[in-house]
């Protein structure tokens, strides 16, 4: 039997927004996975020494975002984890609790060049396929890509993405001022935000 296709999509997501999921579904549709995995983080190590939404909203939002696609899911494997939250990590639990499934970590072409600032990143790559998306069709070679890790090239699948800038930083700031975050989030999402009164100042 075929092993199970299993996008893993991390991030913040503080909030989840459109291009989040234009990523997902994109990915989802190029990469032929059965499956995309929504994993916020629990202590993003990479956002240390910033304010981040507690980790129930930020899932809670999430839970909102994907509803009504069946090929996405949220775990909490993260946000249940204490301490710092690696993707190398994520991705060894996931392996042992998934054994049916060929990972592939979902991620933009920034967070593709400062893979080596990562923990573990040889690690990482030998555990997942990386996913990455392509903004505007700029993709470096082979030979650049074996230089920021070795036997990187052969790890990268590309995911053509439309350009849709669109950042979470805005997003926080535009809520804070009071404004509207409309077509810039799902509704479901805007209303969580407001509900909860997300991202106000103290």
């Amino acid at each position: 039997m075929a092993a199970v296709r299993l996008g893993v999509f991390g991030g913040t997501f503080d909030p989840p927004h459109l291009a989040h999921l234009l990523l997902a579904e994109q990915a989802r549709e190029q990469l032929a996975l059965d499956t995309v995995l929504w994993v916020p983080a629990g202590d993003p190590w990479r956002k240390a020494g910033r304010a981040v939404t507690a980790a129930d909203d930020r899932a809670a939002m999430v839970e909102l975002a994907i509803d009504g696609n069946p090929a996405f899911e949220v775990s909490r494997i993260e946000i249940e984890r204490d301490g710092p939250t690696y993707s190398d990590e994520t991705l060894a639990a996931l392996r042992e609790e998934r054994l049916d499934a060929e990972l592939f970590l979902l991620l933009g072409a920034d967070a593709l060049e400062d893979l080596p600032n990562w923990h573990e990143p040889q690690r990482l790559i030998e555990l997942a396929t990386l996913g990455v998306a392509a903004r505007g069709g700029g993709r470096p070679d082979d030979r650049t890509l074996d230089a920021l890790l070795p036997g990187l090239s052969r790890r990268v699948a590309w995911i053509d993405l439309p350009r849709l800038d669109i950042s979470a930083t805005e997003l926080r700031r535009r809520a804070a001022e009071g404004r509207s975050l409309r077509y810039f989030v799902p509704p479901a999402v805007e209303g969580y935000i407001q509900e909860h009164k997300l991202y106000r100042p103290a």
